[in-house]
């Protein structure tokens, strides 16, 4: 009774527009009033917050949101969706391919996939509606592709899901690595296959000589050597995965100072957002921490993981089941709510079934992707609606191609977690 009405009131505090992490932490310290009095919130709200700041890991989150702000300021992504178009613009949806492998290349340097959304739609799409692409088909692309900075490392997602999950966040990282170009490769065919179908949906770019495209190819040096400061380093156990972000962080102030003039003012404003972004992240993480601990004394729980068990479902029936919670979840929560909501109260239940905690956490991201994408709040679809001249319907019609082959895509994750696992498992 005490769990169920502490769980409207989260729900109620939701409905209201109240920002998660403060929903979470309200609903959590009323629970805990509840149950132990004032003694045991002020024993609580007297060391959790600090504890949770004083992670260490935790100095991953605003050291990668930096580094994000600087790719994009750089110019670095317009630069890879050029030498990206001049190799595949003769395919046929050449274009379209060139978007996904800019997106992933994107999102090897840029853990937000909303930003990545936003630089595409300002480039790769602008060159698609340019060459006559359909509309709905281009902005479907650059929307599914926006979506790879959630997987593909550094990924803000990734380090949220350790965090909660208490998984090394180095392994998991690198275990969105294969899947992220298992995903690229699932939205290049997808484009591949649209375009064959009906040609005229994606005309052929202009053609580039070989010696254009060579020298078009040092445009992705940038992007190397922030993916080698940061997913290098990782897998190669030179540093953990904050002392990966902090250089990958003054790379991309490296790479950002050295391409232009900049002024204080901008650079200021820059290193502004990503405290910010870095504050809302520690108060989401926060309030999920209040919510839990108030889940663990009240036992709720090991009521679950019980009352699950005693169900005897076959463990896949009861992976499938979580997958289509997370989609219809994707289809009305903001992915970064979804996954502070339910985390602490799913991981333990994978847990109990057998499953890795690390096989489980690409397959919620790549969930996740979906949610950017559906309606009715498909957050990269805005994004992209927001940039161009194409209507949100369109969008969201563009992207459901994408969708379907994604599905596909998590049933092959699913059956073989070594897919997912055996890179970090060589480190």
């Amino acid at each position: 009774m005490m769990a169920a009405t502490v769980v409207l009131l989260l729900v109620l505090l939701l409905a209201i527009r109240t920002p998660v992490g403060f929903a979470m932490g309200i609903s959590g310290v009323v629970g805990l009033y509840w149950f132990g009095g004032e003694r045991v919130v002020m024993g609580i709200l007297s060391t959790m917050p600090r504890d949770s700041a004083a992670v260490y890991e935790f100095l991953t989150i605003p050291m990668f949101l930096l580094m994000a702000e600087f790719v994009l300021r750089s110019g670095v992504a317009d630069d890879l969706f050029r030498a990206a178009s001049a190799w595949f613009g003769r395919l046929r949806g050449g274009l379209g391919i060139a978007t996904a492998v800019a997106g992933a290349g994107f999102g090897a340097i840029c853990g937000s996939s909303t930003a990545s959304a936003a630089t595409l739609s300002s480039t790769s799409l602008k060159a698609m509606l340019t060459y006559g692409y359909e509309p709905r088909m281009a902005a479907g692309a650059v929307a599914i592709s926006g979506t790879l900075s959630m997987l593909i490392p550094p990924s803000i997602a990734m380090v949220v899901y350790g965090l909660l999950a208490d998984v090394g966040v180095a392994k998991l990282l690198i275990a969105g690595v294969i899947p992220g170009l298992m995903v690229t490769l699932t939205i290049a065919l997808t484009i591949y296959l649209l375009a064959w179908q009906d040609p005229q949906r994606a005309p052929l770019a202009d053609k580039h000589s070989l010696s254009e495209k060579v020298a078009l190819l040092k445009n992705v040096g940038p992007m190397l050597v922030l993916l080698f400061a940061v997913t290098g380093v990782i897998y190669t156990g030179l540093a953990t995965p904050t002392e990966a972000s902090a250089m990958g962080a003054l790379c991309s102030a490296v790479i950002y100072f050295l391409r232009a003039r900049r002024s204080l003012g901008e650079t200021y404003d820059l290193i502004a957002r990503a405290v910010r972004s870095s504050c809302m992240i520690a108060m989401i993480l926060l309030g999920a921490h209040i919510f839990s601990t108030f889940f663990a004394l009240t036992q709720t729980t090991n009521a679950m993981v019980q009352w699950v068990t005693a169900l005897d479902l076959a463990p896949w029936v009861f992976i499938a089941v979580l997958v289509l919670i997370y989609i219809i979840l994707g289809c009305f929560l903001d992915q970064m709510a979804i996954m502070v909501l339910t985390v602490p109260v799913v991981v333990p239940l994978v847990e109990t079934m057998g499953f890795d905690l690390i096989w489980f956490g690409v397959i919620m991201i790549v969930t996740a992707e979906l949610g950017m994408v559906t309606p009715p709040l498909g957050l990269n679809a805005f994004v992209v609606s927001k940039y161009s001249n194409v209507s949100l319907a369109d969008v969201f019609l563009g992207t459901l191609p994408h969708v379907l082959a994604h599905i596909v895509l998590i049933v092959l994750l699913a059956a073989f977690p070594i897919i997912t696992l055996w890179l970090p498992n060589q480190m």
